[in-house]
């Protein structure tokens, strides 16, 4: 039997996916009501700008006062859609204080800060869900934290960002530069007028925490994540890609150290062969891939941002907040247990793909083999072209210690042969 009395919902910001969130509670009311046995009530929405046109959204519920509305005390669910530090995690924790669950897309203070976040709901006795926070409508953080629940998760790898992704797939199938690939995702409106949080890899490192932190039950921060943006792509990377049955993707890693005292998590432009599920994620879209003990390989695959694909991810958290609400009861909270330590880039074992440019004269490839021999780093292929005193060395390697490749690298740098470092790039995947 259905409950007559709706739960009320306060709304945190009205922008692309605020909006859309308001119009499909307006248009689906009868259906979401169906599916959680209380009708739901959009009682306010907090926005910055109150004069502008919000089609759907009836003018009295606007207020300018974000403190005021979560502090109602009617409320039984905050959406909050702001983004980020600051005001969001003060009014998100005096939503719990005052008795609402929190339903967030916040992936960069929930990175920074969710610690702080889950401790004031369990405090309070309320809900904090966040799937929309990570990869827009793709259903990744429930999966994760409830259907994995009893599994053990060794690594989670995927493409988390969007605008990056259609960057490089448009360097990759058109031969298009860095520069023209990102005019055409600021055209086509996948990237920001300021596309820096995307294209350095801020965006996928907040989304790295958070997944790394659920799936191997230990905290861990935005500072904990290693971090290289894509920016210095170019297009001889992805035609050395291309040569070695590869191409070049954005790559938000997280693992568990083989003997399972520590996690690693990374953001990090990565060659990944053609074979591998996550090299034909095309334009926009994003992946996830996912390695357990016992579920074997599992791959996410979906639209990563957009109003419509977020607000599905956040209207399919307010129902089952809700659900909750109406059974009195919460959904899972944080799960920290392991307390495992973040381990340095330094530790983190992978293939290389180093472009050297060098003198084309007898003996440098011994000189280049020598120096990583003395670093303890395995090569498995070379290949050299030289034309006028002139030459381009590629060395791929064995799995090695970031330490070690950086510490070869250094060595490489100061041999007379060795013109320059054209380009480092791991090899993931295999």
């Amino acid at each position: 039997m259905m409950r007559t009395r709706p739960l009320k919902v306060a709304l945190l910001g009205c922008g692309v996916v605020g909006s859309e969130v308001a119009r499909i509670m307006t248009t689906h009311a009868d259906d979401l009501a169906a599916r959680i046995g209380a009708p739901v009530e959009l009682a306010g929405v907090a926005v910055r700008r109150p004069d502008k046109v919000r089609g759907g959204v009836p003018a009295e519920l606007i207020t300018t006062d974000a403190t005021a509305l979560v502090k109602r005390g009617d409320i039984d669910v905050v959406v909050e859609v702001i983004g980020g530090i600051e005001p969001a995690r003060t009014l998100i924790t005096t939503a719990f204080e005052h008795g609402a669950s929190v339903v967030s897309a916040n992936k960069a203070l929930l990175a920074q800060d969710g610690a702080t976040l889950y401790a004031a709901a369990q405090q309070h006795g309320q809900d904090l869900y966040y799937e929309a926070a990570v990869a827009g409508a793709i259903p990744l953080i429930r999966p994760l934290r409830e259907s994995l629940a009893g599994d053990k998760i060794n690594r989670v790898m995927g493409i988390v960002n969007g605008t990056t992704n259609f960057i490089l797939d448009k360097m990759d199938t058109s031969g298009a530069g860095y520069s023209e690939a990102l005019d055409e995702a600021t055209a086509l409106g996948y990237a920001e007028a300021d596309p820096t949080a995307d294209v350095e890899g801020f965006d996928a490192a907040a989304k790295a925490a958070i997944l790394a932190g659920i799936a191997f039950h230990t905290r861990v921060r935005l500072d904990d994540v290693y971090r290289e943006g894509m920016t210095e792509v170019t297009a001889a990377d992805f035609a050395s890609a291309k040569q070695m049955g590869c191409t070049v993707k954005l790559l938000a890693i997280c693992e568990r150290a083989a003997d399972g005292e520590s996690v690693t998590a990374r953001v990090h432009p990565a060659m990944i062969p053609l074979s591998h599920p996550l090299a034909s994620v095309r334009e926009a879209y994003n992946a996830v891939f996912v390695e357990a003990d016992a579920a074997g390989q599992l791959m996410f695959y979906g639209p990563g941002a957009g109003g419509a694909p977020t607000a599905s991810a956040v209207l399919g958290d307010l129902v089952a907040v809700c659900r909750n609400k109406l059974n009195e009861a919460t959904g899972p909270g944080e799960s920290a247990y392991t307390q495992l330590p973040v381990s340095p880039m330094g530790d983190v074992v992978t293939r290389y793909h180093i472009s050297l440019d060098v003198a084309d004269k007898p003996g440098v490839l011994a000189q280049v083999a020598t120096v990583f021999a003395e670093h303890g780093v395995s090569i498995d292929t070379v290949r050299q072209q030289g034309k006028d005193g002139e030459a381009s060395l590629v060395v791929v390697t064995h799995r090695a210690h970031d330490a070690a490749l950086s510490g070869t690298v250094d060595a490489l740098r100061k041999l007379d042969t060795v013109r320059g470092v054209a380009s480092i790039m791991r090899v993931e995947g295999e």
